[in-house]
Parts: structure tokens; C-alpha cells; sequence
């Protein structure tokens, strides 16, 4: 089940296009050189956003206050707008039934965007 409905996420519920925007942020972060940290971390929002069913991010143990300050950053340069951006796409697509799953998706992804440095996404059992 979790396969189809990455498959359809992907292709309808806007995976493809999600994986792709924040893939380009990756790349201008790692231009960037000294925002580096921000393109892992957008690379790993890229491979979570394509493919996010079956699969939960957690607190990495070993965070630290580097994290915590680049992520008060990212919060205030980037973070909000896009966490803002995936509530608006949640609602959107629990509009309608078949859509519920989606939003859920978008949903499940607003915490990653609004806090991405000392998190890991691991595949749920």
C-alpha cells in the first residue's frame, strides 16, 4: 500500500514537483559554500518530500546548538513560508476524499520544513 501511495504522491499529490524545488534550493545552498548545511538539509527534505509514506522523521542523538542556531535561521529565512506552504497544500487536498492521504503527506512534512537540522528520516517499521 505504502508503494502505490508514494507512486501516486510522486506523480499526483505534487511529490515530483516538491522534491524538485527543494532540490534547487539544495543546489543554490551548496553554491553558496557557506550555507552547506542548509543544502543537506534541503537534499534530505528533497528525498523525504518524494517519498514521504512509510517513512517518519525523529531528533538525530547526537544534535547539538550548532543545529539549533542554523535552524532558528532556517526558520527565519526559510522555514516558516514553506511549512506555510505545505499547511495551505494540506488543506487544499483534504478537500476532497481521495486527497485526505496527500494532505496528511503535506502535513507529516510542515515539521520537517520548519526544523530540518538535527533530524533524520527513517523508514517506519
Amino acid at each position: 500500500m505504502r508503494l502505490i501511495l508514494n507512486i501516486l504522491w510522486f506523480i499526483f499529490g505534487s511529490g515530483f514537483v516538491l522534491a524538485l524545488g527543494y532540490g534547487l534550493a539544495a543546489l543554490i545552498c551548496f553554491l553558496l559554500i557557506v550555507t552547506i548545511p542548509f543544502g543537506v538539509a534541503s537534499l534530505r527534505l528533497a528525498v523525504y518530500a518524494a517519498w514521504p509514506f512509510g517513512r517518519t522523521i525523529v531528533d538525530r542523538p547526537g544534535a547539538n546548538v550548532p543545529s539549533g542556531i542554523a535552524n532558528i535561521l532556517w526558520l527565519l529565512f526559510a522555514g516558516w513560508w514553506i511549512a506555510l506552504a505545505h499547511i495551505l497544500a494540506g488543506i487544499a487536498q483534504c478537500v476532497t476524499i481521495i486527497g485526505i492521504p496527500f494532505g496528511i503527506a503535506n502535513f507529516k512534512l510542515v515539521p520537517a520544513a520548519l526544523w530540518p537540522l538535527g533530524r533524520e528520516i527513517v523508514d517506519l517499521p
